[in-house]
């Protein structure tokens, strides 16, 4: 089924694809405007709440690395079903917690069961399409899944105003359970039987360690990786800046956050060139966005410069992402599961690692502004590699073919 865009897709496919896509901004986003919140609540410091986004980033990234290849061998639906059905399960766990360590605990069972949104959603879109039309549809499904981080932190927002952050969790677990529906109705299994890969441990450690041979795929993984990362460090830290720094309060600061999250939106929908320039622009963006950060925090200029800033490190993302992702997942259809797995696991697993890293100073923006330029660099270098090792890659191959 793989190929071009001549036959298109049900709508109904495309917006439960888009939405089980953004199970990672419903998980993360909605929950940002309660922060600072749950650490008054909870009696807990700013770095010790934001664990608790730690632990879902972890979740969501080793729980792919899990699904991922049981996609390639039980098929793409069961794996959806059994993960929703457990997202909504510890999202209600996580709305009657009454400790920190529980909460972070559940938080991270909650991710296990939302990554298979995310790594099947990949794998049935690369079973779907190939190459230049991948890329068309990640940026299609951004349009829906793009909407996850515009209205997540609004509704976040005004659930603290009304009720308290353990509403959000209640909210979350509705979404699980309709979402479990949703691809029950909608979604079809898009993998054969004939098609299946052995289940067995020495198959699923085999094709990792194919996939982690191939140079190629390696760079693209951490280009995508560390774009996340950058995005991340961003989600992480701005309710803290702009919030206590800056006196915004939760509602205004959802505002803002929508606002930078049309940019993802927006971004994956005018970059349309080649995946490789796409890729290339994207990282531009979000590295001119980091310096308007640094400037604007380190150098104590303020808003002016720190919210055009944080704009272009999300619609960088936004031009980055859909090309990066096809670009990686494309050269390995026959491991589709498992290569969108290391391809989230890494996104997820480095901005997990890293995210800690915005709140160490306590009021200080020095670690934010350090950790922001530093992976936004890292993004661009990797970017500017693997690009390089692609067209290096194509002249070898078109020296080789016969005239």
């Amino acid at each position: 089924m793989s190929g071009s865009d001549r036959h298109l897709l049900p709508v109904r496919l495309l917006l439960m694809l888009g939405a089980l896509s953004a199970m990672g901004p419903l998980s993360i986003d909605m929950y940002l405007p309660s922060l600072p919140v749950v650490g008054s609540d909870l009696h807990a410091s700013t770095s010790a709440v934001q664990l608790t986004l730690t632990a879902c980033m972890i979740g969501l990234g080793a729980g792919q690395l899990v699904v991922g290849p049981l996609s390639d061998t039980f098929g793409r639906r069961k794996p959806m079903v059994i993960g929703m059905a457990l997202f909504a399960v510890f999202s209600l766990a996580c709305a009657l917690t009454s400790s920190l360590p529980a909460l972070i605990g559940f938080r991270f069972l909650q991710a296990l069961g939302g990554s298979a949104g995310l790594v099947v959603s990949r794998a049935i879109a690369r079973d779907l399409r190939s190459g230049v039309a991948l890329a068309r549809l990640f940026s299609i499904l951004m349009l829906v899944n793009g909407t996850a981080p515009i209205l997540a932190p609004i509704l976040g927002a005004q659930l603290v105003r009304f009720t308290s952050w353990r509403g959000v969790f209640v909210i979350l677990a509705v979404i699980g359970v309709l979402l479990v529906g949703g691809i029950l109705l909608a979604v079809p299994d898009t993998l054969s039987p004939e098609l299946r890969r052995p289940g067995n441990l020495a198959a699923t450690f085999s094709t990792y360690r194919a996939l982690l041979s191939d140079r190629a795929f390696v760079l693209l993984v951490l280009t995508g990786a560390f774009a996340f990362a950058t995005m991340f460090a961003y989600i992480s830290g701005s309710p803290f800046v702009l919030e206590e720094r800056f006196g915004l309060s939760a509602q205004l600061f959802s505002a803002v956050f929508a606002i930078n999250a049309l940019g993802i939106v927006l971004s994956s929908q005018l970059v349309r060139v080649e995946p490789t320039r796409a890729v290339r622009l994207g990282l531009g963006i979000s590295m001119g966005g980091a310096a308007l950060v640094a400037l604007g925090l380190a150098g104590h200029l303020g808003l002016p410069l720190l919210l055009p800033g944080f704009f272009l490190i999300t619609a960088g993302f936004g031009a980055t992402a859909p090309n990066v992702t096809a670009l990686a997942l494309s050269g390995h259809p026959e491991a589709a599961g498992a290569a969108s797995a290391v391809f989230g696991a890494g996104q997820f697993l480095i901005g997990g690692s890293l995210a800690p890293l915005v709140g160490l100073g306590g009021r200080s923006t020095l670690p934010m502004v350090l950790t922001i330029v530093a992976l936004a660099t890292a993004a661009l270098c990797f970017g500017l590699l693997s690009i390089r090792l692609a067209r290096r890659a194509t002249a070898i191959t078109t020296a080789a073919t016969p005239a």
